[in-house]
């Protein structure tokens, strides 16, 4: 096996070499969907042995933490297409994790939450985040996750302040979805 381009932690792609000449003026862009591709790779790892797919955690963590929601108001919450939310939510319910029933409040409306089966995957789902976050940030020291972090959040800043002007964020320009 090759080794990666220079700098590079990985092997290298024998088709592509280095990067696709399309993303030469983009190498952060570029950096960060392999990194965001191989982060949800490995979340799907530890998530397909708890018996989730990646995604449905964000919407148990939401359930965890919220209580009983409108399903609407989880759809804005994760900020999916609502056919991705409600194929999530059907999954869910047939392995036991979510119920939803009518919203007594207003019968249109369904209401989503968490059963109490699912209260012991909510320390499952926390060892794998923890064993994720691991994973990811070996070899970094302290100050620089502190770092990452703090960069990361001037980068989603900027794309919030994008999505803000396209109308896909909230009225504040803050984006929806887990945090």
């Amino acid at each position: 096996m090759k080794a990666g381009p220079a700098g590079s932690a990985g092997p290298a792609d024998p088709v592509c070499p280095g990067p696709p000449s399309a993303a030469l003026g983009g190498p952060v862009s570029h950096a960060l969907s392999r990194v965001a591709r191989l982060h949800r790779t490995a979340a799907g790892r530890l998530l397909k042995g708890l018996g989730l797919y990646p995604g449905q955690e964000f919407l148990m963590m939401c359930l965890w933490d919220a209580g009983a929601v409108r399903q609407a108001e989880l759809i804005k919450a994760v900020d999916l297409d609502p056919s991705t939310v409600t194929k999530m939510l059907q999954r869910l319910e047939q392995s036991g994790h979510v119920c939803r029933r009518p919203d007594p409040d207003d019968r249109r409306a369904v209401l989503v939450e968490a059963t109490d089966e699912s209260c012991a995957l909510h320390s499952d789902v926390q060892r794998a985040w923890v064993e994720l976050e691991d994973h990811t940030l070996a070899g970094l020291e302290p100050a620089e996750r502190e770092e990452l972090i703090r960069l990361l959040a001037k980068v989603e800043a900027n794309l919030c302040r994008e999505a803000g002007e396209a109308g896909e964020c909230g009225e504040a320009g803050e984006c929806p979805g887990p945090r």
